[in-house]
């Protein structure tokens, strides 16, 4: 073999493997590069485990000392009422007592001298046992009928009922979300003749607490049933 031949086989195969090589990593791209997203939904109800409730109560007038002496009594009545319903001392706390002289005001109501005083207090019971507090709230009425005037000057409950567990279930529900997302790869996999592959992104997604039953007008604190939910979005190499 002469060496211009020699020459030019060695020439042609350079060019072949210079041909070969970059388009078998383009090609190893275009694989790698195969993906699908899909995103796994994850659900659980639970139940609020902590209750916070805010007894505002009034009185009005125009004898201060009279006024104060109602409101001590009213205070009594709430903490006795509480008491044999079971809240500790360590759950039911008094804030301070607030006084409002509307004729202190010098945009006042020309009726302001009729009721010049207004007295304002809040009970606030802390407690895990939600369902004593929902029970009690029902019951409050007793109160009204020994003459406490409760003060809800909005339509929104007076009892927080919230869920403190999240960080607890958030590992069982991230598994669970996962286990859907991949069942929807599979499927998609399935339609395009593909395998599923590793995981090439996770995103776990934001939890989300809301009302077990979706009613109008109500938040979710209002509710001691609720339903955490989060949604996954992860990405997947196809093979």
């Amino acid at each position: 073999m002469n060496k211009e031949l020699i020459l030019s086989t060695i020439i042609a195969a350079g060019i072949a493997l210079g041909g070969f090589f970059p388009g078998y990593y383009y090609y190893q791209a275009q694989t790698n590069n195969r993906t699908v997203t899909v995103k796994g939904l994850a659900e659980m109800d639970v139940k609020a485990d902590l209750a916070v409730w805010k007894i505002k109560f009034k009185t009005t007038g125009n004898d201060l000392a009279a006024l104060q002496q109602k409101m001590n009594s009213d205070l009594k009545n709430i903490f006795s009422y509480l008491t044999k319903r079971g809240f500790s001392a360590t759950e039911v706390t008094a804030g301070r007592m607030n006084t409002n002289d509307l004729m202190a005001n010098q945009y006042r109501d020309a009726r302001a001298a009729d009721s010049r005083y207004i007295l304002d207090q809040t009970v606030t019971v802390r407690s895990t046992n939600v369902d004593s507090v929902e029970n009690a709230l029902r019951e409050i009425g007793s109160l009204v009928a020994q003459g406490v005037i409760f003060d809800y000057q909005d339509y929104s409950s007076p009892v927080s009922y919230l869920f403190t567990g999240l960080n607890q279930v958030k590992p069982q529900m991230l598994e669970l979300a996962t286990k859907n997302a991949y069942a929807s790869a599979l499927e998609f996999a399935k339609s395009s003749q593909s395998k599923v592959g590793k995981i090439k992104t996770a995103n776990q997604g934001v939890f989300s607490i809301q009302p077990r039953e979706q009613i109008d007008g109500q938040m979710e604190s209002a509710q001691i049933d609720k339903t955490i939910r989060v949604v996954s979005t992860i990405v997947y190499y196809l093979e």
